[in-house]
């Protein structure tokens, strides 16, 4: 197996134009020391985990020193931030640092977050602090662990040098991003809206051929190429409406052309439902509140259809994404059954569905700990019991409970075998930001033991442990008190 100094770096993204990017290397942190470490994502590497040494990865990721083999660069890209185009948008904390090609030939790009200013800077300070460190290191983890597409993280890199974040000064650290893709929406915009229209055609083709090999034989492959990233991105956010999950800041260029959840800041799971939800302080009008997340969703994949005109037809762009609606309803339906242990489809699905989640509206019911408390539903009193429990008004939900249970009976598998189907997918645990929080304050004060515990935690969100069962209860009080923006 592989170690740091020996992985196989094959930088593709170098062969594009140098207007692309902007070569440098990371800016090292003061005393970087090693806080976590993800064996699962070092296997993708071919990384022995047991082989690791901390202060060589410190000294790595701490921008001490090159990997070998890794040609770090800043990316060009521009977006839509809050509805508005920023022409000045870029890697402006983070590094490509290259990219690696494991045994099995898949191809992982290493992301530096944290590694000092780029041309693309502005005003910032190039750095990433520990706060917001620690939360994409779990988030990303816990989104793979519940098979919502992601990215992830190899390590976490704390530091004893400080940044200035609103009025305080807080620790620096680094997060290794691994990923197939760090392709943005606003790539394509970035080239369409400066004109440069064949180097436009260049990103394309290299995007065909590394991440969409499939579409290069289509009539039409910039075409199937969109209708594909369209496809993807209406699956991705039918996920995350089914778990109660809030990006907040879908600009186009944190969306991935790939599908993935990417550039994680001041998200959320939802405590208790509520579909006007704005998770992020700077969202002061509300624009990414949890159910305006498809339709964003569509707006962003209109402004990467736009940037693609000089390679497609309007009218083809337009019926691509005529078709996002139902695509993003199928699949958000498809996401439920599976949580309510339907495995047939019947007319009234989409009813019973739309109903369960007025009433999640209505009474502030904890989604995620109702689907798992579900999972265990077998008609008793005890069962129908333990549902009461989680609303505010319980006899609200017995009609429901009763339609439930009329449709169960169109099914054919046993409730054991229903029971276990549901709770493969409805997670005992879900990383809720007192969680975050409370790993946070601990890591601050220099205790990681949070930090790697829910990492392990996680990983298996669907199996119970007596050791941390406090995370499967609700949350604290003081949890509603967090507030969260785009520094977080």
């Amino acid at each position: 197996m592989a170690t740091l100094k020996t992985l196989n770096f094959d930088n593709s993204y170098l062969s594009l134009p140098e207007n692309f990017y902007q070569r440098l290397h990371p800016t090292p942190l003061k005393n970087p020391f090693l806080i976590g470490f993800n064996p699962d994502v070092a296997r993708l590497l071919d990384i022995d985990p047991c082989a690791v040494d901390p202060s060589i990865i410190a000294r790595y990721l701490g921008g001490e020193a090159l990997l070998p083999g890794s040609e770090p660069l800043a990316m060009k890209y521009t977006g839509h931030q809050f509805g508005v185009y920023n022409p000045e948008l870029g890697d402006g904390r983070g590094l490509l640092l290259g990219e690696v090609v494991n045994k099995k030939g898949e191809r992982w790009d290493l992301h530096l977050k944290g590694a000092g200013k780029t041309a693309f800077s502005r005003f910032g300070d190039g750095r990433a602090v520990l706060r917001s460190s620690i939360r994409e290191y779990l988030i990303s983890e816990a989104m793979h662990g519940l098979g919502i597409p992601t990215t992830r993280a190899l390590a976490l890199v704390g530091s004893e040098e400080l940044a200035m974040r609103d009025g305080m000064m807080e620790p620096c650290a680094t997060v290794l991003r691994v990923t197939p893709c760090h392709i943005r929406f606003g790539h394509f915009e970035h080239l369409y809206y400066t004109r440069q229209h064949d180097a436009l055609k260049v990103l394309a083709d290299y995007c065909l051929e590394r991440y969409f090999p499939e579409c290069l034989a289509a009539e039409k492959p910039y075409l199937a190429m969109y209708s594909e990233v369209v496809k993807r991105s209406a699956a991705l956010v039918a996920k995350w409406q089914a778990y109660g999950f809030v990006h907040a800041v879908l600009n186009t260029d944190n969306m991935s052309l790939i599908g993935e959840t990417f550039d994680y800041g001041p998200y959320t799971f939802m405590d208790s439902y509520k579909p006007d939800l704005v998770a992020n302080g700077n969202d002061h009008q509300g624009r990414y509140a949890f159910a305006n997340q498809p339709s964003i969703i569509q707006w962003n994949l209109s402004c990467l259809g736009q940037a693609l005109l000089p390679l497609i037809e309007r009218d083809d762009v337009v019926a691509v994404l005529d078709h996002y609606a139902e695509q993003y309803k199928q699949a958000e339906l498809a996401e439920f059954r599976k949580r309510l242990g339907l495995q047939l489809q019947n007319e009234g699905d989409e009813e019973l569905v739309m109903s369960l989640l007025k009433l999640f509206a209505l009474y502030s019911v904890d989604m995620n700990r109702f689907f798992r408390c579900l999972s265990d539903f077998d008609g008793s009193d005890e069962a129908v019991a333990a549902l009461m429990t989680l609303t505010q008004v319980p006899s609200g939900l017995s009609e429901w409970l009763l339609a439930y249970e009329q449709r169960l009976e169109l099914e054919v598998a046993s409730f054991p075998i229903r029971r276990a189907q549901m709770r493969a997918v409805n997670p005992e645990y879900i990383l809720r930001n007192y969680m975050a929080e409370e790993a946070i304050r601990a890591a601050t004060a220099g205790d990681f033991t949070l930090v790697h515990d829910l990492l392990m935690l996680l990983r298996t969100p669907m199996d119970e442990s007596s050791e941390f069962s406090r995370y499967s209860t609700a949350p604290p009080t003081w949890a509603g008190g967090i507030s969260l923006t785009c520094s977080s």
